[in-house]
């Protein structure tokens, strides 16, 4: 199936489709961008602010008048309160002494409760009743009406079907004979005897409106303003034009303040815009409303709507002006390091950026150039890695099976053969098969330090043949040091290097020295010979390659090292001490760690071999 081709090719310069472009790039320009965007917020934050402006003063007087209402509602609220706690205050030490008494008829409860009546004012009378309706006792001189239906009347509902005090909505008080006074009645079952025998009855004391009604009417909020109650039902307990609203003259929204206890909102539905604030009286479940009217509050506006139409105008021309100068201070830098930029995605990254202009921008030059040079150095680094990790395979393969040396100590075993020194040819075969068996670790990168010992004492005993005893050699280890991990064959190029290029020139007889120690965690391993040393020119280019050691390549040492900084970090790894004439000492250093445990197999086949 063929796919369809892409032109690479530049538009031609008069095609719709190149203008195209340039206008949807010179609209996606960081100028444009910053120009249409800071215009557009600088203008929305104008408007925004002239609207709070707008709305300051009015605003401001809306809530003085509003936290005004509320707290005048609210001292009303604690009033009324204060006032109910009193009259349920009252009814529980009648309760109680109802309860007390010997008997409902006695004197002395009679005189008790005259004295609890003479003690209030707003007291109108007091009576227990039987759960049925019938009367039991009253205030002396009461005596009850015919036909009063009081099983129905709302009171005595309550009591009968809660254990708490239950307190009416004001009414007309029509129990008793030539009695028509506005109460509220408080009421409650309690217990009293009679006859000796405990009974229930219904407690009823009635208190008269007038404190009610005084304390609702010193609210003043502003000329017109005003408060009334309402009852749980919604029905009207107080309000001031109370004839009005039975007439029809008067209407008063009442649906949005029975559903909440507490809160303050604006009404219109009247026709005229109010403040409306409500509190509930926790103990009767009343509502306490007040009313501010919404034109006595606010003031005029003429003033400030002249102000802010000449203040957007000037923000207008202004924000345009320095919109523009600002998007091209900002842009034109960054544009440069675009370019710049550019450059550097085709390839180039010798390309200097030097950008000047905001702060940021100076930045992001400044770090971008530290990028490039980071780049660069990490490109050389891998480069080097990579070559240094090729060479070190070389080498690693070169050192586990070297033809050169098997083939030097194939022919040192011949010799001894056939001068009949048998001895000396079992001793070399054994230490040349233990040396390579150590050498292979069955594909194994890491042995234990006390293999890695046994592998160099090989070495060097099959060297000592070849050299014809020109050397002695000495290898000490502390016990706990053996049994911890190591890279393999990071000993023999070492003491290769040694003997070929310290010791072999000597005139006398020469000497190598392998310690293995631990200190602080570190193993240090130390390969020490009284060869003919190094210069100091030799001795800071051993690891960079700059030399040739005495003829050799220095690539076993080198890679030594870098085996050791690539398994445990470049903080370890060799370390020369040398002078001329004197000997050489390389330290070996890296963390000390266990090897893991071997699988029984594994521990199996190690046993049999």
């Amino acid at each position: 199936m063929n796919k369809p081709k892409t032109s690479i090719f530049p538009l031609r310069p008069g095609s719709r489709t190149g203008r195209g472009l340039r206008l949807s790039s010179k609209l996606r320009s960081i100028q444009v961008i910053i120009t249409l965007t800071f215009t557009a917020v600088t203008v929305l934050v104008a408007v925004i602010v002239s609207f709070m402006l707008y709305n300051k003063f009015s605003r401001t007087a809306e809530e003085n008048a509003s936290l005004n209402m509320q707290q005048i509602i609210e001292q009303v609220n604690q009033n009324l309160g204060l006032y109910v706690k009193g009259m349920g205050n009252i009814f529980e030490r009648a309760a109680d002494q109802i309860s007390s008494s010997a008997s409902i008829d006695s004197e002395l409860l009679s005189e008790r409760m005259n004295t609890l009546m003479s003690s209030r004012e707003d007291l109108v009378s007091a009576a227990v009743f039987t759960p049925e309706g019938k009367f039991v006792v009253g205030t002396p001189g009461l005596s009850m009406r015919l036909n009063t239906q009081l099983e129905n009347q709302s009171w005595f509902t309550s009591a009968v079907k809660s254990e708490d005090i239950s307190y009416s909505a004001p009414h007309i008080q029509n129990l008793f004979k030539g009695r028509y006074t506005w109460v509220v009645s408080v009421s409650k079952m309690v217990k009293y005897r009679e006859a000796g025998s405990l009974k229930n009855g219904i407690l009823l004391l009635d208190f008269n409106f007038r404190t009610i009604d005084e304390l609702s009417r010193q609210v003043k909020l502003g000329k017109r303003g005003y408060a009334y109650i309402l009852d749980s039902m919604g029905n009207i307990v107080y309000h001031p034009q109370q004839q009005l609203i039975y007439a029809g003259l008067k209407y008063e929204n009442v649906e949005p303040v029975l559903e909440y206890a507490y809160r303050s909102y604006l009404d219109d539905s009247t026709g005229e815009k109010r403040f409306i604030t409500v509190r509930t009286l926790a103990q009767t479940g009343w509502k306490i409303v007040g009313v501010a009217y919404y034109d006595e509050v606010v003031t005029t506006k003429q003033d400030l709507n002249r102000f802010l139409i000449w203040f957007l105008a000037v923000v207008l021309l202004c924000v345009i002006a320095v919109s523009v100068y600002l998007s091209w201070l900002i842009a034109s830098p960054i544009r440069k390091l675009e370019r710049t930029v550019k450059l550097v995605g085709e390839g180039d990254l010798n390309t200097p950026i030097n950008v000047s202009g905001a702060y940021e921008v100076e930045q992001l030059s400044k770090r971008f150039n530290l990028m490039l040079q980071r780049i660069r150095q990490l490109m050389d680094q891998i480069i080097y890695e990579q070559e240094s990790q090729r060479k070190g395979e070389l080498e690693v393969l070169q050192s586990q099976i070297n033809p050169h040396f098997l083939y030097n100590t194939l022919n040192s075993v011949i010799r001894l053969a056939e001068r009949g020194k048998n001895d000396e040819v079992i001793t070399m075969i054994q230490s040349l098969s233990k040396f390579f068996r150590i050498s292979l670790s069955k594909g194994k990168n890491f042995i234990t330090v006390q293999e890695e010992l046994d592998h160099i004492r090989h070495y060097l005993v099959i060297q000592s043949f070849r050299f014809k005893n020109k050397f002695r050699y000495e290898i000490k280890a502390q016990d706990e040091v053996l049994q911890y991990q190591t890279i393999k064959l990071i000993l023999q190029p070492i003491v290769e290097n040694a003997l070929y290029h310290g010791i072999e020139m000597l005139p006398d007889e020469g000497f190598v020295s392998i310690t293995a120690e631990l200190v602080q965690g570190i193993i240090v391993i130390k390969v020490s010979d009284n060869g003919i040393g190094m210069s100091r020119e030799t001795l800071s280019t051993i690891l960079s390659g700059g030399v040739k050691n005495g003829g050799g390549s220095g690539v076993g040492v080198r890679n030594v090292n870098e085996r050791i900084g690539l398994y445990y970090g470049r903080e370890f790894g060799l370390a020369f001490e040398s002078e001329l004439e004197e000997g050489t000492t390389v330290t070996i250093m890296f963390p000390a760690a266990r090897p893991p445990e071997p699988p029984e197999e594994q521990k199996e086949e190690d046993a049999t071999s």
